[in-house]
């Protein structure tokens, strides 16, 4: 077996699920060199070398990849701020070793404006209605309140407020769920309107589905449809979160998608890269990795890009990395080669539940009375969880998330703790793995949503989009 030497720029689940993938390797000898947020417990086992670096700054992990020249054949970064930061572009430029994750001025996820714009020229039919606010065309209060409200009018007052940096301001803010008065809205609109331009988009109303590709500079690679669940609790109730679980199906799409839907979504998405493509170098290397986790929302009007990301997706690329057919290391070195033509996948399904500790997602407010103790005090234990995977043959899969390693323990910190992966044969079948998992997992306060790929959830969005469609018609 041919050794390999691996930089993972990690943060949580979706970092272990990439690690896992390269040590499932039969091909290649894989060494991980891990720049990790924490002290993740899997990645620390898995891992030839590992450092821990709480900010992911991205000229200390620069330093740690010059002193291991020659040990690292390429990089893989899943989280978004080192990539919009331009870890890519400093990492080559220091030490010639490749990354796969787009270049700084290719993470297009770093401006929502910048997004907007570039879809209105390649693909305007999949952008929703939007209007960009912008201080330094007009800082006067009254005369942006005017035109703020003048736009309400427009869209009806369904309105998505969005900073156009992501981490600037109060952050994404919806009709209905933050505000019901555009008194509410406004506030909101100003606390992100005095650290740059605000966008203002109108709701969308159907299902969702995320759509992530494998590129290699040439070409773009679909991977198979993910549904994921946002809100924090269950009936898709409470605040957005950064996922609490999502599941694939045993096919390429969604049970409330038809074969068209996921057709006309790659076509979507190969006339951004095409449109991309031509402001580069033109042979799209700046591209390479997972530019594109573009969130479609499917509505009776057609398919609308809700955003897109330039990562791959957390939890949704979870789903996907176990089920591969192809060796992941060699799919790795193929989309650096640009020689990346085909990936397949099991046909089975998976479904991801995030365990969270109390100060996630809102649930201490939502359940003061369920909260038993402060979630850094009490140790999580996972042996018997990690058994499963054993005992089902690889079906189930224990990924620390925000954990980490302290004294001999694990402890949860403030995010998204653990995920739990089931892989079966149908969605009802891999569901209950993943809920046996969770189960299995001992100590702490965590919680979780129960209806991650439930059957009744499933057949609402069936329902939903079949009634959009004749709305449409």
């Amino acid at each position: 077996m041919e050794r390999t030497g691996v930089l993972v720029v990690s943060y949580g689940a979706r970092e272990a699920a990439i690690i896992d993938a390269f040590h499932e390797s039969l091909e290649y000898k894989v060494e991980i060199y891990v720049v990790d947020k924490q002290k993740n417990p899997f990645n620390l086992k898995k891992s030839t070398e590992h450092v821990v670096v709480p900010n992911l700054d991205i000229d200390k992990i620069c330093r740690f990849v010059e002193k291991r020249r020659g040990k690292i054949n390429f990089g893989i970064v899943g989280s978004e701020k080192p990539i919009v930061n331009g870890i890519r572009n400093k990492i080559e430029a220091k030490t010639g070793i490749p990354i796969i994750c787009p270049t700084k001025e290719y993470a297009i996820e770093a401006s929502k404006v910048s997004q907007r714009l570039l879809f209105e020229k390649a693909v305007p039919h999949a952008n929703p209605r939007y209007k960009v606010f912008n201080p330094e065309d007009n800082n006067s209060t009254n005369i942006v309140r005017k035109a703020v409200y003048a736009w309400l009018d427009e869209i009806n007052n369904q309105a998505v407020v969005k900073p156009d940096v992501p981490s600037a301001g109060k952050g994404v803010g919806v009709w209905g769920d933050h505000f019901t008065t555009r008194e509410q809205l406004f506030e909101h609109f100003l606390a992100n309107y005095q650290y740059g331009k605000v966008i203002i988009e109108e709701k969308l109303e159907g299902e969702e589905s995320s759509f992530q590709v494998f590129c290699d500079g040439k070409r773009i690679i679909p991977l198979p449809e993910t549904r994921d669940y946002k809100r924090a609790f269950d009936g898709d109730l409470g605040p957005n979160t950064g996922g609490m679980g999502s599941y694939k199906n045993t096919r390429e799409i969604l049970p409330f998608m038809c074969t068209e839907d996921w057709e006309k979504e790659t076509e979507i998405v190969n006339k951004i890269f095409n449109t991309m493509k031509k402001t580069g170098s033109g042979d799209g290397s700046e591209l390479r990795g997972i530019p594109f986790y573009v969130a479609f929302m499917h509505t009776k009007k057609g398919l609308k890009i809700l955003e897109n990301n330039s990562r791959p997706g957390d939890p949704e690329i979870i789903n996907i990395l176990p089920l591969l057919k192809q060796d992941f290391t060699e799919i790795c070195f193929k989309i650096l080669e640009g020689s990346l033509t085909k990936v397949t996948t099991e046909r089975k399904a998976s479904v991801v539940t995030y365990k969270a500790p109390p100060s996630y997602g809102g649930y201490k407010e939502a359940f003061p009375d369920q909260t038993i103790a402060e979630e850094i005090s009490q140790p999580i234990h996972l042996a018997k969880a990690y058994r499963l995977r054993k005992e089902l043959k690889n079906n189930v899969r224990i990924y620390p998330a925000s954990m980490e390693l302290r004294d001999g323990q694990f402890y949860p910190l403030t995010s998204r703790t653990v995920a739990v992966l089931g892989i079966g044969n149908t969605l009802e079948d891999a569901r209950e793995l993943s809920i046996k998992g969770i189960k299995a997992i001992e100590g702490g306060a965590l919680w979780n949503r129960q209806d991650i790929a439930d059957p009744d959830h499933i057949r609402k969005s069936v329902n939903h989009m079949e009634e959009l469609r004749r709305q449409g018609k």
